[in-house]
């Protein structure tokens, strides 16, 4: 390895000097994949039942996909290790290389796969401008163009349900039935991104069936709010499904005795998705309490995303990150805003005492 590359090497992974004065980690919004299996959850995973999940023998891997594809009213589903091979690999079976996907600027697709799309299958993703974080079915008409050898193939446009750059906003279901409407008069498939689409369905009232009703393929995520550590399943027909598991096995991402992760998904199904509307309760608490505070533009949440800024007070975003740290308090920033996550393992209290640490934080700038 030559001194350049150790040099780069130690710049990308080295961490950050641990400041002496800063507390361990005891309030957690930086993300809802920072959940911790309940004891519950932990339970089930002691008591599954496992067995070759690559060859179709794992019971609960089974029972899980059973269960998602009747949620999601498929035909089938496949578990996953995550949703961004979700994303990949429904991608990969949709399009063919110099293929155009169509999807929101900020969308996860572009933003968070570290270019696996175009890596992997060669897809140029058009990005479509649009406010909180989607685009409007009259901006996906106007981006189609008509069929030529001058212009890529336009083979699937993709939402993600909720949009999390967007301030964790619910797409309308009226205008997902009408880019489905626009894309299936134009030829082209449909993906949905359901990272966070149970948070959408609690905050709605409408069931994910129904949500996800008209959409090609489909997903759920099961290590964010729904508290596993690990694991998605994607839904679609039997002939898509039957592709994806290709691309599964081509990714590395076929498994053995998964019934293990799987226990917990099934759980969190069972046990996890009601108790979502306390985490919406949690953000809009949040949101409440920081914009009371002079300076702090927050942007008002639709489910457990809450998204602000603190420039008004005279504080940078990364300034308030850090002092927060420092108080035992992880926040991210994201995209120019500070951004809070809540879920299963943040309290009503804890939303309180970061409240009044900003106040603070505010006051003294």
């Amino acid at each position: 390895m030559t001194w350049l590359a150790k040099r780069e090497l130690a710049m990308t992974y080295t961490p950050a000097p641990r400041d002496p004065k800063q507390l361990p980690v005891r309030i957690n919004l930086l993300s809802d994949t920072q959940t911790r299996p309940t004891p519950a959850m932990r339970e089930a995973i002691a008591r599954a039942e496992v067995g070759d999940e690559q060859i179709g023998d794992d019971p609960t891997v089974n029972l899980l996909c059973e269960r998602v594809a009747d949620l999601l009213g498929k035909e089938a589903a496949v578990f996953m290790p995550s949703g961004t091979m979700c994303n990949v690999a429904a991608t990969l079976v949709h399009c063919r290389p110099g293929d155009e996907i169509l999807a929101h600027e900020t969308a996860h697709i572009i933003a968070r796969e570290g270019g696996a799309h175009a890596a992997l299958g060669g897809f140029q993703i058009t990005p479509l401008p649009g406010a909180d974080g989607q685009f409007s079915p009259a901006t996906f008409r106007a981006a189609l163009h008509p069929r030529s050898r001058y212009q890529p193939p336009q083979t699937v446009v993709s939402v993600e349900q909720t949009a999390n750059i967007g301030g964790g906003t619910i797409w309308k279901k009226a205008a997902l039935d009408e880019i489905v409407q626009i894309a299936n008069s134009n030829g082209l498939a449909t993906h949905m991104d359901g990272a966070r689409l149970m948070n959408a369905c609690v905050a709605t009232g409408i069931g994910a069936r129904e949500m996800a009703k008209g959409w090609d393929s489909a997903w759920i995520d099961f290590s964010k709010g729904l508290g596993a550590p690990v694991g998605a399943a994607i839904a679609g027909s039997r002939e898509f499904i039957d592709e994806v598991w290709r691309w599964k096995q081509r990714l590395g991402g076929s498994m053995r005795q998964a019934g293990i992760c799987a226990a917990a998904c099934v759980h969190a199904l069972d046990h996890h998705v009601d108790r979502l509307a306390e985490d919406h309760a949690n953000a809009r608490a949040l949101a409440r309490g920081l914009s009371q505070i002079r300076g702090i533009e927050v942007q008002q949440p639709e489910t457990n995303l809450v998204f602000f800024s603190p420039d008004g007070a005279g504080v940078t975003g990364d300034d308030m990150v850090a002092r927060l740290r420092q108080h035992g308090v992880l926040l991210a920033m994201m995209d120019g805003r500070i951004r809070a996550c809540t879920h299963l393992d943040v309290t009503a209290a804890m939303i309180e005492e970061t409240v009044g640490l900003v106040r603070e934080i505010a006051r003294s700038a």
